[in-house]
């Protein structure tokens, strides 16, 4: 997205989307398709937000649609799985390429790189929860902004090498904030969210399985700081062990298909709900029973999101300006490089390891790979797309289907 909107197609300069990315990091739910929907408002207002979080999140709905359908109709699908062989390592390269584009135009002063490490250190070895590792960053960023009156300064390699942006940030679109604004936001937004899990109660009785994966899921919406490893241990217990939508285990192969599709990966709650409705369709036909649960759970996901930002987004614009939120934004932004070198490590210990270990030792909490457990097919193609992502420099669409046909290849000579 940094390099598509600030460096390619040059929409927003560079300061403004570090901004909007400190912003949508406290929100709960998916920040990417938050940061899409802010930056659709930012260029042309509601419709531009609509346009921009929905088309965001489409493909994803329609890829792992089609594949849970392939899921449960199949199985026993080697040539998803050898998909998933090349898919799965390529978007380690991606992530890492995503720290380095980060950190080089977020991180301008020494402290920020402290503060950046000390995200990753307290994520990947001490197990503390997001929200109080961006708690922690703002508060620091705002007291180190009280010191270091340079703090908010953009590093030289994004003041000297972005892009202007086409639209000045004066062109962009901002509403001036207004009680009566709010209020028409926050009942539109409500009366959307909640309308559809009331129109399923009503047609489908109060206890189907519809209503229980609406509810369910409209209150993951609302706790998901930071992606979706906030809650997959939480969503995969109550979906095994209260409602029976899964097996057990099948919640790892739902994440596994939500890794490697567009979109954000909080979608595995679409697999979830897909799953959980065809093996209880409730009298209904199990395979419409499951594409009504898959859109339904989708709607009540992401409809928060859209409310967040129409209804927090003039206020923060209003606020961009005073230098103490400057400075706590630019210290959540640190911590966002941090997190993203931890999902990095989290993606490599999945993808590139069969086995895994935890260490918990006192206030130290890490998962470490067994070596003897290496996938060297998955070790080849995390090089290959490392190669064309920083040698290359190919595009990740064009680097995903290289990396994609030479999974396909090894998983069917494997499977062979």
């Amino acid at each position: 997205m940094q390099r598509t909107l600030v460096d390619e197609k040059r929409w927003i300069g560079q300061q403004r989307f570090l901004f909007a990315l400190s912003y949508c990091t406290l929100l709960p739910g998916p920040e990417a398709q938050q940061l899409a929907t802010y930056v659709g408002w930012l260029l042309n207002g509601v419709r531009g937000a609509l346009v921009a979080g929905i088309l965001f999140v489409l493909p994803g709905v329609v890829a792992l649609l089609v594949l849970s359908g392939v899921y449960v109709a199949f199985g026993d699908t080697t040539l998803v799985e050898s998909l998933f062989l090349g898919l799965a390592p390529a978007v380690i390269a991606i992530v890492l390429q995503a720290v380095i584009r980060v950190g080089t135009k977020g991180l301008g002063h020494p402290a920020l790189v402290v503060l950046a490490v000390a995200s990753f250190v307290a994520l990947t070895f001490f197990g503390v929860p997001f929200p109080l590792v961006v708690l922690a960053a703002a508060v620091l960023g705002w007291a180190l902004g009280r010191r270091i009156p340079t703090l908010t300064a953009p590093p030289r390699a994004a003041a000297d090498g972005g892009p202007e942006p086409l639209v000045s940030d004066e062109q962009l679109h901002a509403e001036r904030p207004s009680g009566r604004r709010s209020a028409t936001v926050l009942l539109v937004g409500l009366v959307a969210w909640f309308v559809p899990v009331a129109l399923a109660a009503l047609f489908f009785g109060r206890s189907s399985v519809f209503v229980d994966q609406g509810l369910f899921f409209s209150g993951t919406a609302l706790v998901t700081f930071g992606g979706a490893y906030a809650v997959l241990a939480f969503v995969a217990q109550q979906a095994v062990d209260v409602y029976g939508w899964l097996a057990p285990g099948e919640m790892v192969r739902g994440l596994a298909l939500a890794e490697t599709t567009p979109g954000p990966l909080v979608m595995v709650v679409q697999f979830v709900a897909f799953v959980g409705a065809y093996r209880s369709p409730g009298g209904l036909d199990p395979w419409v029973a499951a594409v009504i649960a898959a859109l339904l759970t989708t709607w009540v996901t992401f409809v928060p999101c859209f409310l967040f930002i129409l209804l927090g987004a003039p206020y923060v614009e209003r606020l961009r300006g005073n230098r103490d939120l400057a400075a706590a934004l630019t210290g959540i932004t640190a911590a966002v490089v941090g997190v993203i070198a931890s999902l990095a490590v989290l993606f490599a210990l999945h993808t590139l390891f069969d086995e895994t270990r935890q260490l918990v030792a006192g206030p130290l909490d890490v998962e470490y790979p067994l070596l003897g457990s290496v996938s060297w097919p998955a070790l080849a193609i995390t090089a290959l797309g490392c190669a064309l992502v920083f040698w290359r420099r190919w595009s990740v669409l064009r680097t995903l289907g290289a990396c994609a046909a030479a999974g396909i290849v090894l998983g069917l000579a494997l499977a062979a």
